[in-house]
């Protein structure tokens, strides 16, 4: 039997047991995670060393090096993450409708765990710390797939969790890391729709597709993030300035970073603006009237507009108003997190109105689309899809739902 299917069975039988416990024994097990993630840091770090050499031999980028690193600190800051869900309420079992029929049944919906959990990702261990302990937080099990890059930090951040898991009432299987992180594994995995109920993939745009492209379990799409700040003839200086350096330079190699700024041709700051990014270090790439007024300003290509740099580079666009402001981002967007800055009411309502995305700002910076900014605590990522759930997604993204009807005896005539 293979890896694949021998963890698949072990992880279906362990989500019946999962949807039994008690929002105390499920947090009694994040407990003992939490410690014990701290308490084996020396071997968690030994390990992270082994990826991280690797990662240099291989020529892996600083960005991609800095995801996958782990300290002291990022352990520390992980474990903290998980002792912040045992504070978050628990979304098993809460009653999302009730009423009453003409003919006396009482129809209630409840929430209730997803069951078995695919997650797909890439060099960043901390996601199989934050997957593992929301999916188990909701009731879930969950199988975690992630890439060759972080072979080494994923099997000892698991190892220690399985343990830690021992001392509590969620049962260990409940928590499975796929080893075989080949392609074909990979593919049959997307494909498993007898043992697992639903797929998350988290990554660059390359890995979303391929699940997409690939899977006949439902996908739980989370999303590439060419994100847009948009600048209009109205906009305050001084905020304009803030907003699209946090947006951009806060932490470029995230998915809600901004890679477009997008400026009205009659804003009167923009010299103030572009200056402010090039004196953080931001490379500028814009259009022929930008390229021509700004020597540091490099001339754009069409591949500019489309691209998720996820660097200190940004893509700057000169527009003639919010509805072209609004037409570039239609086109260019990946439907996840938009920005105006504007003091005109009208050109704000039109730019909610028309632009599809999951999360749309008024005179505030893009990098508040997550899950605890937003309040939900952790998140298993951002959604840009429609259906099921779109947006930051914490622990009731991951529930479903069904409905108990109560009657005295009715039968249909």
């Amino acid at each position: 039997m293979s890896e694949l299917i021998e963890k698949a069975k072990l992880l279906k039988a362990a989500s019946f047991q999962m949807s039994l416990l008690s929002e105390n024994e499920k947090n009694q097990g994040l407990e003992k995670i939490a410690d014990a993630l701290v308490q084996q840091s020396d071997f968690i770090l030994q390990e992270n060393a082994k990826d991280m050499e690797n990662g240099a031999k291989a020529g892996f980028s600083p960005n991609i090096l800095d995801r996958l690193q782990l300290t002291e600190e990022r352990i520390q800051q992980i474990a903290d993450g998980v002792r912040q869900l045992i504070q978050l309420k628990d979304p098993v079992g809460e009653v999302t409708d009730e009423w009453t029929l003409d003919n006396g049944l009482k129809v209630e919906t409840i929430r209730v765990p997803l069951g078995v959990i695919g997650m797909v990702y890439e060099a960043r261990p901390n996601v199989t710390v934050d997957a593992a302990a929301l999916c188990l937080k909701a009731g879930n099990a969950v199988l975690l797939r992630g890439s060759s890059s972080a072979t080494h930090s994923n099997q000892a951040l698991v190892e220690v969790m399985k343990t830690a898991l021992q001392q509590s009432p969620i049962p260990t299987d409940a928590l499975q890391l796929l080893e075989d992180t080949s392609r074909e594994t990979a593919s049959k995995m997307f494909q498993l729709n007898e043992y697992l109920d639903v797929l998350i993939p988290r990554g660059g745009a390359g890995l979303i597709q391929t699940v997409i492209r690939q899977a006949t379990v439902p996908v739980l799409e989370t999303g590439v993030g060419n994100c847009h700040v948009f600048i209009d003839e109205s906009a305050q200086e001084q905020m304009s300035i803030d907003i699209a350096v946090n947006a951009k330079t806060h932490r470029p190699s995230v998915c809600n970073a901004a890679e477009t700024l997008l400026i009205h041709h009659d804003w009167p700051h923009r010299s103030a603006i572009l200056h402010a990014l090039h004196n953080q270090g931001v490379e500028l790439r814009g259009d022929q009237v930008l390229a021509n007024e700004f020597a540091f300003v490099k001339e754009a290509t069409d591949e500019d507009w489309s691209t998720e740099y996820l660097a200190p580079i940004i893509a700057v666009k000169t527009v003639a108003n919010v509805k072209e402001a609004v037409a570039h981002i239609n086109m260019f967007g990946t439907k996840h997190s938009e920005a105006i800055v504007s003091e005109t009411k009208e050109n704000v309502n039109w730019f909610f109105r028309a632009i599809d995305a999951a999360v749309l700002y008024h005179n505030a910076s893009t990098r508040f689309t997550d899950g605890e900014q937003f309040g939900l605590g952790a998140e298993i990522g951002i959604s840009t899809q429609k259906l099921h759930a779109r947006g930051p997604m914490g622990l009731k993204a991951i529930t479903t739902t069904k409905s108990l009807v109560k009657g005295h005896g009715q039968t249909r005539a």
